[in-house]
This record gives structure tokens, C-alpha cells and sequence, in this order.
């Protein structure tokens, strides 16, 4: 019995080690705290983010202004190295200034709508009659075509309400906005990494070769109405209580769409309704929307605070500050850009003296694919098939963009190990609701900027969040307002992200890493 005793104590005091190697200053903890409670900048920072720049969609001057005050504040609290590092979007920034519709006739009413981006205006009011086209389902290139073409005469000079109205259930049982906490410490425990998951996204069903998707739909309907003379375009937005998500024309080029708006579902509905009746329905659009040549270069921002005897090795955390253009982007993300310069700036106004450099970047260009954290990853350091010098001394990136909720725990791309180092860092704060740390070895770009980390082989740090929200209501929705903000949970959140930067950037090694020799190949 006392060898089991013994053997049981050893093998406990095996699995303890890398934790217990870790050393975890608590004295920096509570003036993180302090600093995090008694001075947060984070609703100074999103009110700038939000009401004076916002929306900001990648390539708009209101992005650009967002970026360069970005700059110019970080640096009076003091961070150094502050700018802007330039990328090729390779399209033009485009902006909505004005915009109405109405129907006029058998009705007269105002319609809730917001503009498709990167679509026309109408050069002024634009009165026709609507006009119902109801696309097939999962079409084939044939199919499409001989649709299109029997419908070719009816869209002369009309305005295309394209699809029929969605049919949305009223929801009895609505979804929670905190999740358990005996949930989150399962999903994060460290005897089973594998349920933490990461950020990629999910392999991708293969494709029926004979069917289009539905982007080559989307364009090849935007080019019949085109050609056909529509004047106009109304999508259904499909979701409840007046929630639209209006994204973009996917060609980014206004000559190949007609001006298109999507409009609330219970005004498309109650349209198409009338249209069902028999009645003829008129409608009035009204948009001025300009676009920017400038816009084809776009801005990622960072900032740092220099690293003392490991000067050249950087330990990173960010997020994306572009939004979408139907509302003021604030859950999505300027408040997870808010809160992340709310971790760096706690960190400095503390006056810690890290050994690594600690720098933050605001990525643009995320809403359209990752693509400011790609071109960054691409420029400083490469593939681990094909790594630059920066590669070899980077650090960890910790990334936030799921809303307003607290941080619950977060996913790190490395080995078990990476995770047991960050889970003493971070356990401090199982008082604010953060339940742990786990591994994942996706390589999988996914949804949000930590995996343009990953798929190059270096440790991203995604951090998993209440959803409060952000799925039911605000993320890229018109009511993704300043309003739709929680600030204890961002001065939460803050808190623990700032701790576990400042650990990885005073520990004697790195994160470690997936061995090259067991590097997951990267997905298909």
C-alpha cells in the first residue's frame, strides 16, 4: 500500500511540473487589477472606435481615421514604435452617405434597409416598380442561364426583390448569455485538451462539381440584372426583430451590380404579401454611396512596449478593428481592439520592464478574409515550411474578436506544454469566470485572425468569450452598437490577457512549439 502511496505521489508530482516551474508574479497581478479597475480607458477607446470612426470597412477613410488616432493615442500613453505598416487590398474603399427607401404605391411607408457594399448609388431618387425573382435552389451553370434568360424582359427597368421572404419562427426559448461555468472548465480541462478546440474552421465538404456555389449564383444574378436594365436590387435580410446583415458585392467592382439594399425581413415580407395579392408594388430608392481609390492600400497598426535583454523575441496580442457598415462595429470588434490596447496599456502604465518586446496590432481587412493578419504573418515571418528570421523568435499572439462577453478560457496552437505554461498565468483569474488553457494542432485558417498565426506554424492564442449577444443580435448586424457593451466584462477580459502576455514575456523561454518534425501538414 505504501508503494502505491509513493508511486501515486510521484506520478502526480510528474504531471504537476511544468506548472509548478512556472513563475507567476503576483505582485504585478493585483496592480494589473488595480490599474484595470481604478483608470480603464476602454469606453474612451470605444467611443472613438465607435461613434467618432465608426463603421470602419476596410479601405474607407473612416478606418484610416480610426487607425491614424489609434497611433497617435497609444503613443501619448507612452507605447513606442507606434504606426501604421501598409498592405495591398487591391480594391477601392467604398462608403454609403445616404440612403431611403420607400414604397409608394399601393402602400406608402418607409423601409428599414442598409446598402450592399461595394454596389452603386442611384444618382438620386429612383422610382420603379418592384418585381419578384425567385432564384432556384442549388442551380447548375445551365439551369441558371435558361432561368435567367425567361425572366430577362420582366427586369427592364424594375427593382429585383431576389428570393422569396424567409419564414422566421418566433423563438420560444431564447439562447443563454453566459454559459455555465461546469461547462467552460469541461471544455478547458487539462486532462482533456482535445475539447477546447481552436479557431479554424471545419474541413470543407467537398464540392458538386455540376451545381454553382452560392457566390458564382450571387455574381451571375448581379450580371443579368445588369444587363437586363434593372434599376435596382432588395435582398431579404432573413432574420428577426429588424436585424440586417448587409455585406458586400464579391467583386468589389460597383460596375458589375445594380444599387442593392437588404431590407428587414418584416418589410420584405409584408412586400412580398402585396406582390402575392396581386398588387403592384412601387418602391423608391434613394442612395449615394462614393468609393476611394485610395482605399486599394490598406493599414494594419501596432505599437509596443520594448523588450529589455530579450529585446529581438515578441510576444504579441491583437485583434481586427475593421467592421462591417451597418452599424458602428462595436461588438465586432472594437471592443475586443479596445480591450486589447487596455491590456498593453495597463502593462505600461504599471511600468513593467519586459524582456521580450510586448506589441499589440489592429488588423483590417479581417471582415474580408484575414487578410491583413495574413499579409503581416506573410511579411515578418513567413511559413514554418519556409520561415523568415522573425519567425524563430516569436513568442505567442493572443487574439479576441467574439463580442462583449468575458474571457472563459483560451486555445493555443502548440503542444500540451504551451498550454501548461499559460494555465498558472491565467488561473489567478478563475474569480472573473476564466477556466483554463488547452492545445489545439489545427492548421486550419478559420474565422478569426489567431489562425493566420497557426496555419504558419507559430503559437496563436484564441480566447473563448460569453456570447451575450453577439450571435443572436450583433455580430455584423445594424444593432452592433456602442450600447450593446458590457465594460466589466472587457476590464475582465484586460485583466487576464495582460497577465498571461506579461508572463510569456518574462519567462526564460519561449512558448513552446510543435517540433518541425511533427508539424501537422498544412489542411487541403
Amino acid at each position: 500500500m505504501r508503494h502505491i502511496t509513493l508511486l501515486t505521489t510521484l506520478l502526480l508530482t510528474l504531471s504537476l511540473t511544468p506548472m509548478a516551474q512556472e513563475k507567476v508574479d503576483g505582485d504585478i497581478n493585483w496592480k494589473i487589477r488595480r490599474e484595470a479597475t481604478d483608470n480603464s480607458h476602454i469606453l474612451r477607446t470605444l467611443h472613438f472606435l465607435t461613434d467618432v470612426y465608426g463603421p470602419r470597412l476596410t479601405g474607407s477613410p473612416n478606418l484610416k481615421a480610426a487607425q491614424d488616432w489609434v497611433v497617435t493615442e497609444t503613443t501619448v500613453w507612452g507605447l513606442k514604435n507606434a504606426h501604421l505598416e501598409p498592405w495591398s487590398f487591391g480594391h477601392p474603399g467604398w462608403v454609403n452617405e445616404k440612403l431611403s427607401v420607400h414604397v409608394v404605391s399601393p402602400v406608402k411607408d418607409s423601409l428599414v434597409t442598409e446598402a450592399l457594399a461595394w454596389t452603386p448609388g442611384t444618382n438620386g431618387p429612383v422610382t420603379a416598380q418592384a418585381a419578384q425573382l425567385l432564384v432556384p435552389t442549388r442551380p447548375t451553370k445551365q439551369s441558371l442561364a435558361a432561368f435567367l434568360a425567361t425572366n430577362r424582359a420582366a427586369l427592364k427597368g424594375k427593382i429585383a426583390m431576389v428570393g422569396a421572404a424567409a419564414d422566421l419562427r418566433v423563438t420560444i426559448v431564447p439562447s443563454a448569455k453566459r454559459r455555465e461555468d461546469n461547462d467552460v472548465r469541461a471544455q478547458f480541462d487539462a486532462e482533456n485538451p482535445s475539447s477546447g478546440g481552436g479557431f479554424g474552421g471545419g474541413a470543407q465538404a467537398a464540392a458538386n462539381p455540376n451545381v454553382l456555389t452560392n457566390n458564382e449564383v450571387e455574381e451571375r444574378v448581379n450580371a443579368f440584372l445588369v444587363e437586363a436594365g434593372a434599376v435596382g436590387r432588395v435582398n431579404d435580410a432573413g432574420r428577426d426583430h429588424g436585424q440586417i446583415r448587409a455585406f458586400n458585392n464579391r467583386t468589389f467592382d460597383v460596375a458589375k451590380a445594380v444599387p442593392t439594399v437588404v431590407m428587414r425581413n418584416e418589410d420584405y415580407g409584408r412586400l412580398s404579401r402585396l406582390m402575392a395579392d396581386g398588387r403592384t408594388i412601387e418602391l423608391e430608392l434613394n442612395i449615394l454611396n462614393r468609393t476611394y481609390p485610395e482605399g486599394t492600400t490598406a493599414y494594419n497598426v501596432v505599437a509596443e512596449i520594448p523588450g529589455t535583454d530579450k529585446a529581438q523575441e515578441v510576444v504579441m496580442l491583437g485583434g481586427h478593428v475593421d467592421s462591417w457598415h451597418s452599424a458602428t462595429g462595436a461588438t465586432d470588434n472594437a471592443i475586443g481592439s479596445a480591450t486589447m490596447l487596455e491590456a498593453i496599456r495597463i502593462l505600461n502604465a504599471i511600468g513593467v520592464k519586459p524582456r521580450r518586446t510586448i506589441r499589440v496590432a489592429l488588423w483590417s481587412g479581417e471582415e474580408q478574409g484575414l487578410l491583413g493578419s495574413q499579409a503581416y504573418v506573410k511579411e515578418h515571418f513567413g511559413m514554418v515550411e519556409n520561415p523568415k528570421p522573425e519567425h524563430a523568435n516569436f513568442g505567442g499572439y493572443f487574439n479576441i474578436d467574439s463580442g462583449t462577453g468575458r474571457a472563459r478560457g483560451m486555445s493555443v496552437f502548440g503542444p500540451a506544454e504551451a498550454a501548461a505554461v499559460l494555465r498558472p498565468a491565467t488561473k489567478p483569474f478563475e474569480d472573473n469566470g476564466f477556466f483554463g488553457v488547452v492545445a489545439t494542432q489545427s492548421r486550419r485558417r478559420g474565422g478569426t485572425d489567431s489562425t493566420s498565426f497557426n496555419e504558419a506554424g507559430l503559437p496563436g492564442i484564441g480566447i473563448s468569450q460569453d456570447p451575450i449577444e453577439y450571435g443572436t443580435h450583433t455580430w455584423h448586424t445594424n444593432l452592433d452598437t456602442y450600447e450593446r457593451i458590457i465594460l466589466d466584462d472587457a476590464q475582465q477580459s484586460a485583466m487576464v490577457i495582460a497577465a498571461a502576455v506579461y508572463h510569456l514575456a518574462m519567462r526564460d523561454e519561449l512558448l513552446p512549439r510543435v517540433p518541425k518534425d511533427k508539424m501537422p501538414a498544412l489542411p487541403k
